[in-house]
């Protein structure tokens, strides 16, 4: 990526300011209610739609991680049904970039989730926890996020790397 930093864009559409500071794992949650609308959640940080997710932590699995990410973030306890895929491929628009100019490049293992426990609240992390039908997801939906989700609906087709 060393002097390809100008083409990419960030999940959120914005173009690139710099490089990636950082490289970091992650797991993002793909969770559908009864009805099959799926779980996004708004961001407090730049107010766009997105899966419940985050890093991977020193010392914990992926499942660990996405496990503490859901219950942190949406108050849902949740066993993990499938892997949808790896996303990594920073043209698919796996970089963040943050307020305090860090930008990060995510290697992130996005499962399907099944809810076992638990009713939604919204945490620091979000300012809205809201079910969505999966053709009509908000405009402002995270772009590597609305990729996982369509994958989601191709379970015979998958895991996918990305």
């Amino acid at each position: 990526m060393a002097d390809k930093a100008g083409p990419f864009i960030d999940s959120t559409g914005k173009p690139l300011v710099g490089r990636p500071t950082s490289i970091r794992p992650g797991a993002c949650a793909v969770i559908f209610d009864g009805d099959g609308k799926i779980l996004l959640e708004r961001r407090s940080d730049n107010g766009f739609w997105g899966l419940p997710g985050g890093a991977v932590e020193v010392g914990e699995s992926v499942e660990q991680a996405i496990k503490r990410e859901v219950m942190e973030e949406t108050a849902l306890v949740v066993d993990v049904k499938r892997l949808v895929g790896v996303y990594s491929d920073p043209r698919q628009h796996n970089i963040s970039s943050y307020p305090d100019g860090n930008i990060t490049h995510w290697v992130t293992a996005v499962f399907e989730c099944v809810r076992v426990d638990g009713k939604l609240q919204i945490s620091h992390e979000s300012t809205d926890l809201r079910y969505f039908d999966v053709v009509d997801l908000p405009e402002n939906t995270l772009r590597s996020h609305a990729l996982r989700v369509s994958d989601a609906l191709e379970p015979a087709s998958g895991p996918f790397i990305r």
